[in-house]
């Protein structure tokens, strides 16, 4: 008997696509058909660059069509809720990058196409699904460091004042350092701390050039005396990481947001109270892998999301605190 396949198609040629192809192209139960762009020649170029049988000159056509299943939604930010919601209504499913919404109302109209046309939708937060961060949240949760502390958790790199052209940099498709890369640190902190958004946010931010924030430092009260010291930006030389801090150890990630991408080991290290440590190794295993076959357990299995949108409204309402904080000096309660 025939496996079936979830036939899924890319909503525009944005350069992220290229994190999503080779995992799409090579999974058991999924069949990678094509690409949409709002220029046609654009859309073929790309379809016979990447191999891709079917192209669409339009976003509305590729909704329209039947034979897809899953739509990959890289639009902008600004656009990522309104045409997940239209996608949903036509009957798709929906893996959309970062982030989902920007606005509480999206949210609610995002739960609200997802319930009604009984369909899939979640935030393309590659690494939640990956096995380092599944033993991360089991280690956390088991109390191997015994009570949770602090949260150190930041993601940082270098976009220089020359490249305002950037689509990270235009405020009028919701650019800004925390909807990039903040999201990053602020969902680790959530999920490690128990899945929901803290009580109370205090965030100062960097404006740039163009008006979005170039940088983010946020410090989040969490219950049981949990405190996440989060960063990121656009003005320092790459770095990532996340650091969890308990009474009877520590935990440290090195690489959190992409393990195994590039074809290396990711390492955890524990440290006990007494300094002795130990490496705990995965082996390289790309997590777009594990996100692409997410969908496939969601859709063909009836799998409950690793990302459900309940935890995505978590992670919007502390990002949108932030941005009151950061405005008016103060603390915001989600």
């Amino acid at each position: 008997m025939a496996i079936r396949k979830l036939r899924w198609a890319l909503m525009s040629t944005a350069n992220i696509n290229q994190a999503v192809i080779k995992p799409l192209k090579k999974a058991a139960r999924s069949e990678l058909v094509g690409v949409a762009s709002r220029d046609g020649d654009r859309a073929a170029a790309y379809a016979q660059e990447w191999g891709l049988a079917r192209t669409w000159s339009s976003y509305e056509e590729l909704l329209a069509d039947p034979d897809i299943d899953v739509i990959y939604n890289p639009l902008p930010n600004s656009m990522h809720a309104g045409w997940s919601v239209l996608a949903a209504q036509a009957g798709k499913h929906v893996l959309c990058e970062k982030p989902l919404a920007v606005h509480m109302e999206e949210m609610d109209a995002l739960q609200r196409a997802a319930q009604e046309n009984n369909v899939t939708i979640f935030e393309a937060f590659m690494y939640l699904h990956h096995p380092q961060t599944r033993a991360l949240l089991k280690m956390l949760n088991e109390g191997r460091i015994g009570n949770l502390q602090t949260i150190h958790s930041w993601f940082n790199f270098y976009l220089p004042a020359t490249d305002s052209a950037n689509v990270r940099m235009q405020p009028g498709l919701t650019g800004g350092s925390n909807w990039d890369v903040g999201v990053y640190p602020n969902s680790m902190a959530i999920v490690m701390s128990g899945g929901k958004a803290p009580e109370a946010v205090w965030a100062q931010s960097v404006i740039g050039e163009t008006g979005v924030d170039v940088a983010m430092r946020a410090q989040l009260r969490f219950p049981h005396d949990v405190t996440a010291q989060l960063s990121c930006g656009f003005r320092t030389p790459f770095v990532e990481g996340a650091w969890f801090e308990g009474d009877e150890g520590s935990l440290y990630v090195k690489e959190p947001w992409k393990p195994g991408h590039t074809g290396n080991p990711s390492t955890v290290v524990f440290t006990d109270i007494n300094d002795q440590t130990e490496e705990i190794v995965f082996p390289p295993m790309d997590p777009y892998d594990y996100e692409v076959a997410a969908m496939e357990a969601c859709v063909l299995d009836g799998a409950e999301p690793i990302v459900p949108l309940a935890l995505s409204r978590e992670f919007l309402r502390t990002i949108l605190a932030m941005y009151r904080s950061a405005a008016s000096g103060a603390v915001e309660q989600p």
